[in-house]
């Protein structure tokens, strides 16, 4: 069974810039810890939401494959020399890429 939500994008730096804000208000004893993750899980699924309904942009790559792995319904792929071509005719060149790759649909759906 799949997760309520993926953490993913707690890395990104909207998601560490929301973490950190958090934790600065939870040493100035503003909010509790509970309350911060609620509003972590929030933000996680509102983002998974987000990016799954209203992102239209394509892009095709091109590269080798040096790793993959599939666990807990996750799909892990390590790419080098790729090549990336976004949907309105820019390339770009990457020595190395991890993709991770999930079910967009929650538990149940």
């Amino acid at each position: 069974m799949a997760p309520a939500s993926y953490e993913f994008y707690r890395r990104a730096s909207v998601g560490g810039a929301l973490a950190d804000a958090l934790d600065g208000l939870i040493v100035d004893q503003q909010i509790p810890p509970q309350l911060a993750l609620r509003v972590l899980a929030h933000f996680d699924r509102l983002v998974s939401d987000h990016l799954r309904l209203d992102t239209r942009a394509k892009l095709s790559f091109k590269g080798h494959l040096h790793t993959y792995r599939f666990c807990d319904d996750v799909w892990t792929f390590l790419i080098k020399d790729l090549s990336v071509k976004l949907d309105h005719g820019e390339s770009l060149e990457v020595d190395k890429c991890k993709i991770v790759a999930c079910n967009s649909k929650r538990a149940g759906e």
